[in-house]
């Protein structure tokens, strides 16, 4: 992916994003950081076309993104939003996002469940992977915790094992040793894929290879973790505030 001089704004009196170029390469973990309203989401958005840049191009493989019929194109996006939603399906069927489902589909279902440290969990279920997600229409449906629930959305995006894979603050709801063990296994079954996220827990930036730090809808700094804090700019007083408050 490659992202040329994009500017964007939801209407004429308010510009969201300004001069945004940066690339994306198979195999990196790009982590986008900032403060709220600083456009991290909105780049996103524009990454799977719901929107098109108001200037600038954003490339796929060469290619601008507009030429690409825009169902195989998002179709090479596993995503984890922070609005994520769960079906009152099985718990393989909200995984898949399909059913009926085929002996291979289920297996990689509970392969995605490993990898996103909840397949215990399901497993102490009545029905395990054929229990009904919410009690909506079972009174024996399975409820799940904020983090819990997290995990399923992951789980479900590797599952998909798309070229691209794009987080949103995915791990708001875990604690930071759970966190930790997610961004491990994730990036561990997308070692040759992209992986582009976004947070405000800097432990895992450290994760990427290329961070970027917006504000005001501007790129102010970019680099590896050792290049920003060597900087000792925003990122690096950004960083070591959080870690204060874990050392202290």
């Amino acid at each position: 992916l490659c992202v040329e001089q994009v500017s964007f704004g939801y209407n004429k009196k308010q510009t969201v994003l300004q001069n945004i170029s940066f690339q994306a390469e198979s195999g990196q973990l790009i982590a986008l950081l900032g403060p709220n309203g600083s456009g991290k989401t909105t780049l996103v958005k524009l990454l799977l076309r719901f929107y098109d840049p108001t200037q600038g191009h954003i490339l796929c493989n060469g290619k601008w993104i507009g030429e690409y019929p825009i169902a195989s194109y998002r179709n090479q996006f596993g995503t984890v939003f922070q609005d994520f939603q769960l079906f009152s399906e099985t718990v393989a069927e909200n995984i898949m996002v399909k059913r009926p489902l085929s002996g291979q589909q289920r297996k990689d279902a509970e392969k995605a469940l490993q990898k996103a440290d909840m397949l215990e969990r399901i497993n102490d279920l009545p029905n395990k992977m054929d229990t009904l997600v919410g009690r909506e229409f079972a009174p024996d449906g399975a409820v799940f915790s904020g983090g819990e629930t997290q995990k399923l959305a992951i789980a479900r995006a590797i599952a998909k094992d798309a070229p691209v894979l794009i987080l949103d603050e995915p791990s708001s709801a875990l604690d930071p040793i759970a966190e930790n063990k997610m961004f491990e296994a994730i990036f561990d079954s997308f070692r040759d894929k992209t992986v582009i996220y976004i947070l405000h827990r800097l432990s895992s930036a450290t994760f990427a290879d290329r961070i970027y730090l917006l504000e005001n809808g501007q790129i102010a700094e970019q680099g590896t973790h050792a290049e920003l804090i060597a900087q000792n700019g925003k990122y690096a007083d950004m960083f070591h505030k959080q870690a204060e408050k874990y050392i202290s």
